[in-house]
């Protein structure tokens, strides 16, 4: 209504009004005054739950997790696919089968999805190092935690120090990790 101070100094009055002798709050005011929106008690659904129900492993899947996955694939045929064809995939790479991969990879290119035939094409270009990561026990998973960790710390201090203090900060978070 034109006032120009700040929200601090409106703040501080109030604060000073309430500690007045005399003062009482309202009481039919509530904490949370605003209505219940929903009546449910699940947490609704969005595309990353379903990402997490579609490529959990099938023994951890839950009960109600599979009603979801059931109606998502009765009421959307392309969707009933793409899931079949994720779970597939899950399953060749985490069971180690690369006798899978080719038919697999028939199947996700011959798909109606869209996404699925461009990640087909992606993994049809680096097919040998698909196929080595499916096939060999060794990782460069440790590496590329200890270069995202190090690209981190280094974004933390952009336009502060230079490299030396960049070395000395790395080093300590090695020695304390």
């Amino acid at each position: 209504m034109g006032y120009i101070g700040s929200y601090a100094t409106v703040s501080r009055f109030t604060r000073y009004l309430k500690s007045l002798p005399g003062f009482e709050p309202a009481k039919d005011l509530t904490k949370n005054a605003y209505p219940k929106v929903s009546s449910s008690s699940q947490r609704p659904l969005t595309p990353s739950r379903v990402t997490t129900f579609v490529l959990r492993r099938p023994e951890l899947t839950k009960p109600n997790e599979r009603e979801v996955l059931a109606r998502l694939q009765a009421t959307h045929s392309d969707l009933e696919s793409a899931i079949e064809l994720a779970q597939q995939f899950a399953s060749l790479v985490r069971q180690r089968q690369p006798s899978e991969f080719d038919a697999w990879l028939d199947k996700a290119k011959n798909s109606s999805v869209c996404l699925l035939r461009s990640f087909a094409l992606g993994k049809k270009s680096d097919y040998d190092a698909v196929l080595a990561g499916v096939t060999l026990l060794t990782s460069n998973g440790p590496v590329e935690g200890h270069i995202n960790r190090l690209k981190m710390i280094k974004r933390q201090m952009f336009g502060r120090a230079g490299l030396d203090l960049l070395t000395r900060r790395f080093l300590l978070t090695t020695a304390n990790g």
